[in-house]
């Protein structure tokens, strides 16, 4: 009945009618089906499908001044609606407009001309659906009631609680909303105690819950974990790879070893094995593990755990490549000429035996020729060498093709034995990080390619191109600052490429990183191939790394499916067809939602480590300029704000296009590159807020 009305509305769009209307026009005549149709009526209204006038006549909302969408609030109190109609530009809603949404929730809105600059501006008119129906915070006491200060700065609401289920004053809960009440006061129930609020570990853990993770695996899960054969046979089905030489090369706080790599010199070139667990041998479709797999989708790397995708019987033991030990892989042989074109792609399943458990710091070292360590990985070494060599060849071939390297600064966070923060460092990359990306990014790239042209439901790694006016206005600013690129203008990747070479170590490298990489669109996964623009690859996929990404196991599913057992029957294509592209969406969601709280974590541990700061000055360089201050970088990553009133010498401007504030009397510009001395004045631990003022422009 729904899309039958659906479908007549379309029909006579954009005319109006109401139920006695509609009713002749389908030629309802029975009680029964009148029934029927005020019920579906009722439904589609109720889901922002239809809009009924004051008269009660209904049409498509696609015709009305009204919008279905999530909404986006900002900490200081307005948001955004990302619209359902994907090529709609998103809609302002002023404070006194969101009524009593909450952030991500689903709303219908009523819009209009907008103000301030903004297209479209509009109103909350109803909350469709809840993102949220928990909450974390601290809780406190006002009078004879328990109220709780939400982490989530968002929620300006007097939250009531109804039932502290014994939390005391200053513990962080995890509380259910039972009443969202309006513009004010909220009731909740107490679900959780986490802990005191300055306990160890608390802090990270209601990151964890505020995002909606859950660390913990259900008990039934591990069981079916515990149940799995561990024993490892050489049948027909897999080739014994055991005598070639082969190793693992991690982080030292790595447990879980996805990949082992060896590398063969021929006549012709390179004969590169790229081996992957092989998960999907455990993990069976739809199976318990399985299912708790795709909840999760990605494996969560905080400063002091990690949140594993699979329980550690599989992701530390049972799946990792661990040194001396027999394991089954999926092993992807690329034969290269000198060039580090491929000629030819072996995938097939193994039985492989690491023989060394290498790390990032180790095998940079030897690169670098300590002769101890040389001496002691001496049966290694000329192969670390070789493929030194190689990654080199395959860099510069993907440069060539228009690759564009983003240098991002990473930080490692110092603890103490309480998890507490004591300092932030950089993390300087060495050649072994490039070696095995260059080695996971062509063997990703070389099973897509393969896979295609069997034209069969698949899931790819796709990054879309830029909007054309983002990279106009990146390389308009840039122009700004003294960094030209030439005829090269916006979509190409040769103007990126020259830029970013233009930057490299320069003071405005960080802030032209950081504004390129918000003017690029976000990589997803998705069954329909659209290339990987940022890598200049017209396919792409992940598949190296499935003890920590579903899509990557998928993908080794995809390929048994469709290279190992038999030819995949219509009815497991049309299963494919349908389950890939649902698959995609969950991944890409979830791998989102483990980025922020990544992130989010980062962010409070720099600002727990500089707490002890305070008072104190730094050098910095101007990272990104705002309408309210600018963003200053020191040189161990960490980043905070001097607001513009902290300037304090002139009223500011603020220039969009090129990203300056310029003072109105002083002729004062602060811009991208910028080097300043600043001290330290105040941090928001939880919040992972710091606020610098300026004390010297050098």
């Amino acid at each position: 009945m729904k899309n039958t009305i659906l479908n007549f509305l379309e029909e006579h769009r954009p005319k109006r009618f109401d139920i006695r209307m509609l009713s002749e026009a389908l030629n309802l005549t029975s009680s029964e089906d009148y029934k029927t149709l005020a019920k579906t009526i009722n439904a589609l209204e109720s889901e922002a499908r239809i809009i009924p006038d004051h008269k009660n006549r209904y049409q498509l909302i696609e015709v009305t001044r009204y919008a279905r969408g999530v909404i986006d609030i900002k900490q200081k109190g307005f948001g955004f609606v990302n619209l359902d109609d994907s090529d709609a530009n998103d809609v302002y809603i002023p404070e006194q407009g969101i009524a009593d949404a909450m952030h991500k929730d689903r709303v219908l809105i009523e819009v209009r001309r907008g103000k301030k600059g903004f297209l479209k501006e509009g109103h909350v008119v109803r909350v469709l659906s809840r993102n949220r129906v928990s909450l974390i915070g601290t809780i406190v006491k006002r009078g004879k009631e328990y109220h709780i200060i939400s982490d989530d700065k968002r929620m300006n609401q007097d939250i009531v609680v109804k039932d502290t289920k014994g939390a005391k004053v200053h513990d962080k809960v995890r509380a259910k909303i039972t009443s969202y009440g309006y513009q004010g006061r909220m009731e909740v129930i107490v679900t959780d105690v986490i802990g005191p609020m300055n306990a160890p570990g608390v802090d990270v853990f209601s990151k964890i819950l505020k995002h909606g993770i859950d660390p913990v695996f259900p008990k039934w899960v591990l069981e079916a974990a515990n149940q799995l054969d561990k024993t490892i046979d050489v049948d027909a089905t897999r080739r014994d790879l055991r005598d070639r030489l082969m190793c693992t090369i991690d982080g030292e706080t790595a447990k879980d070893f996805d990949d082992a790599v060896d590398l063969q010199k021929t006549d012709e070139g390179y004969r590169l094995g790229v081996h992957i667990a092989d998960v999907s041998h455990y993990v069976q479709e739809n199976s318990i593990l399985d299912k708790e797999a795709l909840k999760r989708s990605t494996s969560i790397y905080l400063v002091d755990r990690v949140i594993p995708m699979l329980p550690e019987v599989l992701s530390n033991n049972l799946c990792s490549l661990m040194p001396k030990v027999d394991r089954y892989a999926i092993t992807c042989d690329l034969t290269l000429d000198e060039k580090g074109n491929i000629k030819a792609l072996d995938l097939y399943p193994s039985v492989i035996r690491s023989d060394e458990r290498m790390t990032y710091t180790d095998v940079n070292k030897i690169l670098a020729g300590d002769d101890a360590l040389r001496n002691h990985h001496k049966a290694l070494t000329p192969m670390f060498e070789q493929m030194e060599t190689l990654a080199n060849i395959l860099l510069e071939a993907r440069t060539k093709k228009g690759s564009i390297h983003f240098e991002s600064d990473e930080a490692k966070i110092e603890l103490d034995q309480n998890g507490r923060a004591q300092a932030v460092h950089k993390i300087t990359r060495g050649v072994s990080e490039q070696m095995i990306e260059e080695f996971m990014l062509i063997a990703n790239r070389a099973i897509a390619e393969h896979i295609r042209w069997m034209e069969l439901p698949f899931i790819y790694r796709v990054h879309d191109t830029p909007k054309e006016e983002k990279l106009e206005a990146l390389l308009t600013m840039a122009d700004a600052l003294g960094f030209k690129v030439g005829k090269q203008r916006a979509m190409s990747h040769k103007a990126l490429q020259q830029l970013l070479k233009k930057v490299d170590d320069t003071a405005s490298e960080k802030g032209i990183n950081l504004v390129m990489l918000r003017s690029m669109q976000k990589a997803v996964y998705s069954h329909h191939n659209i290339g990987h623009f940022g890598l200049a690859f017209d396919y792409y996929t992940h598949f190296t790394s499935p003890i920590r990404r579903y899509p990557d196991l998928l993908v080794h599913r995809l390929l048994r499916t469709y290279l190992f057992d038999s030819k995949p029957t219509k009815k497991v294509v049309a299963h494919y067809e349908q389950r890939v592209p649902e698959i995609a969406d969950i991944t890409s969601e979830k791998e989102r939602s483990a980025i922020n709280l990544e992130r989010d974590v980062i962010d409070m541990k720099k600002a727990e480590a500089m707490r002890k700061h305070i008072g104190q000055t730094f050098e910095g360089v101007i990272s990104s300029v705002t309408n309210f201050g600018i963003y200053v970088t020191l040189d161990n990553t960490v980043e905070g704000l001097i607001h513009i009133s902290e300037l304090g010498d002139d009223y500011y401007h603020f220039n969009e296009d090129l990203l300056t504030l310029t003072g109105e009397d002083t002729k004062n510009v602060y811009k991208i590159g910028d080097a300043l001395t600043i001290k330290v004045e105040n941090v928001n631990v939880f919040e992972g807020e710091i606020d610098f003022s300026l004390t010297e422009k050098t």
